[in-house]
């Protein structure tokens, strides 16, 4: 990767982090202070504090460690600084208001991915696949790559057949059985032959069903974009956010129980090199990225696990039925386990993002 390369890339993963934090810290925000709790400070970031400017009673913060953020509450556990100042502290709030302050941070990542969809559907237009055998993406590792086939290039022939659809070009490769195939391929209004041999890879079981195993060589459908009106761009928003999320929720599902490899897990690294290549792809993709990922961290924050905003939900609907907050000693053994599975993923997925890195 040369410098420039390098730099689109910092500079695209930063401002991503960074508006991505801000639109999720930015809830917790806006509801605390909706509700009347004294918020002590903003941040973006965690660590020692690099840049701060108090404005009302807020102190407003960018910390050393990017990867995330806080808003500080006064009074966020029970003790005397909520004593001092029952009204304004978080801890003596109903179950109601401290759910509603710590579930505003994932629907702000939501209502922030549905916006970007509005808006880019509304002024650009939206994705749909082409009919045409244009190859729209490359899959790392997979025959095509290997074979030297670019997202763009036309498969206009196999063998002696020429191929006019996308659809035609996936049935003849799966009914290949794993023979060489020699591509008649279109680059720049240049025509040239290439080889490539199918391998056997398992489908995602869509619906329930069981997967079935198919041969491909790792090439994605194009995508063209059609105008829509602004009414239309709304409701596609809304339908594009929901699958998503449901689309991550099965993801997740798939991986538990075994039949997505934990290994495409991908961590800081792995975000970077998305929002590298969506920005130099153009402002829409990069968009579009941001939109994915932040329906991603809506998801997984509202996971029940301590630590995350989903493990305090869970702490407050447990409350809420026993009519009185679990006990201290409870409350610091369940943080102390979520924050050992939160470091786990963390390092499994950046040894991932390393691996892919140095080995490919």
């Amino acid at each position: 990767m040369d410098i420039h390369s390098l730099l689109v890339t910092l500079l695209s993963f930063a401002v991503a982090i960074g508006v991505l934090v801000f639109v999720h810290e930015l809830g917790h925000f806006a509801v605390a202070k909706r509700v009347g709790v004294l918020v002590e400070r903003f941040s973006i970031g965690f660590g020692p504090v690099i840049l701060a400017r108090k404005r009302g009673e807020t102190e407003y913060a960018v910390s050393a460690i990017p990867l995330g953020g806080y808003v500080k509450m006064l009074g966020e556990e029970e003790g005397e600084e909520a004593l001092a100042n029952p009204e304004r502290a978080f801890s003596t709030q109903s179950v109601l208001r401290r759910a509603a302050i710590v579930f505003a941070g994932p629907a702000m990542n939501f209502v922030f991915a549905f916006l970007v969809y509005a808006v880019l559907f509304a002024t650009v237009g939206v994705q749909n696949p082409s009919t045409e055998p244009r190859v729209g993406g490359v899959t790392a590792g997979m025959p095509a790559e290997r074979a030297g086939l670019q997202a763009g290039d036309r498969i206009v022939a196999i063998g002696d057949t020429p191929i006019a659809t996308w659809e035609q070009l996936a049935k003849t490769i799966a009914a290949s059985k794993g023979e060489r195939l020699r591509l008649l391929v279109e680059r720049d209004g240049a025509r040239f032959p290439l080889e490539v041999t199918p391998e056997l890879h398992e489908t995602l079981p869509i619906s329930g069903e069981d997967a079935e195993k198919v041969y491909r060589i790792g090439v994605e459908i194009s995508l063209e974009w059609e105008h829509v009106g602004p009414l239309r761009a709304v409701g596609m928003a809304g339908e594009e956010t929901v699958g998503t999320a449901l689309m991550v929720l099965k993801g997740l599902k798939l991986m538990l129980s075994g039949r997505v490899p934990l290994r495409d897990l991908g961590g800081p690294i792995a975000i970077a090199s998305a929002a590298g290549k969506q920005a130099k792809a153009g402002g829409r993709y990069y968009l579009l990225m941001l939109a994915f990922i932040s329906i991603n961290l809506g998801v997984l924050n509202l996971l029940p696990i301590p630590v995350l905003d989903g493990g305090h939900l869970a702490f407050f609907a447990i409350e809420g039925a026993m009519r009185r907050p679990l006990r201290a000693r409870h409350r610091e053994i369940a943080l102390q386990v979520g924050i050992l599975l939160i470091i786990t993923l963390i390092v499994f997925v950046s040894y991932n993002d390393i691996h892919r890195l140095v080995w490919g």
